[in-house]
């Protein structure tokens, strides 16, 4: 798909729900005519879509764990991150570091960056809950989010390198261009979104939903000979109760399963292109697809996010039922507005709307040169996925599971008060974090639309070794000395209230689902779990002084 003005020939022109009052210079010396639908509505329902992941989700995350994962005293600081960039770049010019990592921290102090990071996360807890509240948003306030949320994916180093943050980042730029310039009202009655705009969504659900199916096609062997639903729901970075129950399911069940994803990401795509109702009928089902998603599994607010362009494939006949009808209300509105153009009164074009019809199409055209490496992407037998081709993350590459792990694997990290790590008579003790599966009595979490970083690489972490995450050697440093900020990312510490650990030690271990109704089940256990050997040997604050010092990490201060 090529992104800009798609129009359908055989389209049906149904009456919108506000006539334009910003109309298509193309139309004016033709009769005026209802616009066509799809064209209203949608700028409410997707900006406050939009913006319920900013508030409740992206920024609330930012603002819990931030400090504890890239502040001042951080596992990857973000100072450091910082430092490392501008000297790389020396004697090129700061324009270049700047451009290399876009954020608004690069004018700020770094000597407190635990309160720039609030700042940052403050700023845009509190705009996104307006815009939330109050269903009104304009350029200003929408650029504000987009520009606070990049500062801090572009700081965040691996703890922000999930694909949800590039589609965030292209879901709120293009979100921009939905809203009025200044002005603040629930619905646009001026100017009505570009079908520009409205196929920058579309073609945005249709990369994310075809990248996803071609990734597995041209992946795991297991996506191909129907599989993979045999074990991606235990394996899975955070599974919850659902997947538990859904994990048990017949075989013919998780083939059904298969097949089905296979239809929605390889097949369903193509009906944006074939019409109206077929458009229609593709949104609702990728909508419906996401809520399975969203009950069988914690991925984040990626399902979520995944439904605000599905709702470019609606148009104001299928949309106009969340506005009122009463007298006075939208709906009453709008047909004194249609009778007035029926009567003959026709929109005035304006120097504003000729200046943001112009900015339309110069985003289509943007949109459109940085789809080139994208679509080149998707055709690739060598498909990469998640993958940002520009710093600003405007149009990226999607994807997900392309493999599928076939057994979990999870590092336990455990700590002991013994004065000697290996006496036979040593207590290890295990930590607890929030949701990642470590006792096999607990409950798997159910958190979505939230997200625990430091768990999801955790699991990440589990099937590469400690060589590749210096950030887990850095967390146990922080356990040895009781670290309250890093104890902050934790749901148990085994010594609370108690002098630190001496020693901490990974340990690897294999965990499978308990069968539901065997004698693991019957005792209350939802994971049986066996010991696979070491993850990373005991470690004493001692061992890591030297570690610490050639990273430039503070040592960690008993507490």
């Amino acid at each position: 798909m090529a992104p800009g003005i798609v129009r359908n020939a055989q389209t049906p022109r149904i009456p919108a729900l506000i006539p334009s009052r910003c109309p298509d210079p193309a139309s004016s010396s033709r009769p005026a005519a209802p616009p066509p639908p799809g064209v209203h509505t949608q700028p409410c329902s997707c900006s406050r879509s939009f913006a319920l992941f900013l508030p409740v989700v992206a920024f609330l995350v930012a603002l819990h764990q931030n400090k504890q994962l890239i502040g001042d005293r951080g596992l990857l600081p973000c100072r450091a991150y910082l430092e490392s960039v501008r000297r790389y770049f020396r004697g090129r010019g700061g324009w270049e570091a700047v451009s290399y990592a876009p954020t608004v921290l690069w004018l700020l102090d770094w000597s407190h960056m635990n309160a720039n990071l609030d700042a940052l996360a403050l700023l845009g807890l509190g705009v996104s809950s307006f815009v939330l509240v109050t269903g009104c948003a304009n350029v200003v306030l929408m650029a504000t989010l987009w520009v606070l949320y990049m500062s801090l994916v572009n700081v965040g180093q691996i703890w922000y390198s999930f694909g949800w943050e590039s589609q965030l980042l292209e879901t709120g730029f293009l979100g921009i261009f939905l809203c009025p310039l200044w002005t603040l009202s629930r619905l646009p009655t001026g100017t009505p979104p570009s079908q520009i705009v409205l196929w920058g969504f579309r073609w945005l659900i249709f990369r994310i939903m075809l990248g996803a199916g071609l990734i597995k096609i041209r992946g795991d062997r297991c996506w191909r000979e129907l599989t993979c639903m045999d074990f991606h729901y235990e394996t899975q970075p955070v599974p919850n109760p659902m997947a538990y129950l859904l994990h048990q399911s017949p075989w013919w069940a998780h083939r059904f399963e298969t097949l089905s994803n296979h239809f929605l990401e390889l097949v369903v795509p193509f009906f944006i292109f074939l019409g109206r109702r077929l458009c229609i009928l593709h949104g609702a089902l990728q909508i419906l697809f996401q809520v399975v998603l969203v009950i069988s599994g914690n991925l984040s607010f990626l399902n979520w996010l995944t439904m605000v362009p599905s709702v470019a494939c609606f148009d104001d006949a299928t949309l106009g039922f969340l506005f009122p009808s009463g007298p006075g209300g939208l709906k009453d509105r709008v047909r004194k507005m249609q009778e007035e153009v029926a009567q003959g009164a026709r929109p005035t074009l304006r120097y504003g709307c000729v200046v943001r019809q112009a900015v339309h199409v110069a985003l289509g055209i943007l949109v459109a040169w940085l789809s080139v490496p994208v679509v080149l992407n998707l055709l690739s037998p060598t498909q990469v996925m998640n993958t940002s081709f520009n710093s600003l993350r405007i149009v990226n590459t999607y994807g997900a599971f392309g493999s599928i792990t076939k057994e979990r694997t999870e590092v336990i990290l455990q700590g002991t008060a013994s004065p000697n790590a290996s006496a036979p008579d040593a207590v290890w003790e295990d930590y607890g974090f929030k949701c990642k599966p470590g006792d096999p009595g607990r409950r798997p979490c159910l958190i979505s639309p939230y997200h625990y970083r430091l768990d999801w690489l955790m699991w990440f972490a589990a099937f590469q070794t400690y060589e590749h995450n210096e950030w887990i050697i850095h967390l146990a440093g922080k356990l040895l000395a009781n670290d309250r900020e890093a104890l902050s990312l934790l749901a148990f510490n085994p010594f609370k209230d108690r002098a630190p650990p001496r020693w901490v030690r990974g340990e690897h271990y294999r965990y499978k689902f308990s069968r539901l109704g065997g004698r693991h089940a019957a005792a209350g256990r939802w994971w049986v779990r066996k010991r696979i050997g070491p993850y990373f040997p005991p470690l004493s604050l001692r061992d890591l002084e030297g570690y610490f010092r050639s990273r430039d990490w503070p040592l960690p201060e008993l507490e």
